[in-house]
């Protein structure tokens, strides 16, 4: 196999990490967020190209069909149920983010813990 034949997972690696970053490293906590739907995204993509069966039809059975290549309709499943509670997770931590803004009059990480140690 090439290289580049091997693409998704290079996007699944750089989506990741650049999530990863924006999780660890920035301050904001509106761009943490997006950082962590971004790692999210792609473990979402990792699990979705990985199911792809070449010939693989959908798992319908008829009378007629012997010895058909099938795909595991599993992981779309599952997947679907993750992006459900990905998207309730942004909305919950973006309201989260909006009390914080009210209490302390800022998004920065590091201004909020100043003002916790005061």
């Amino acid at each position: 196999m090439a290289l580049l034949e091997l693409y998704h997972y290079w996007v699944f690696v750089v989506l990741l990490m650049i999530g990863f970053y924006a999780v660890i490293a920035k301050l904001n906590l509106i761009k943490k967020l997006i950082g962590l739907s971004l790692f999210q995204a792609a473990v979402f993509l990792l699990y979705i190209t990985m199911n792809k069966v070449e010939g693989g039809t959908a798992p319908i059975f008829t009378d007629g069909a012997v010895d058909q290549l099938y795909s595991n309709p599993l992981p779309q499943v599952l997947i679907l149920t993750a992006i459900v509670v990905g998207i309730s997770t942004l909305a919950l931590g973006l309201g989260i983010v909006v009390r914080i803004k009210e209490e302390y009059d800022t998004i920065e990480e590091h201004e909020i813990q100043e003002i916790d140690r005061q």
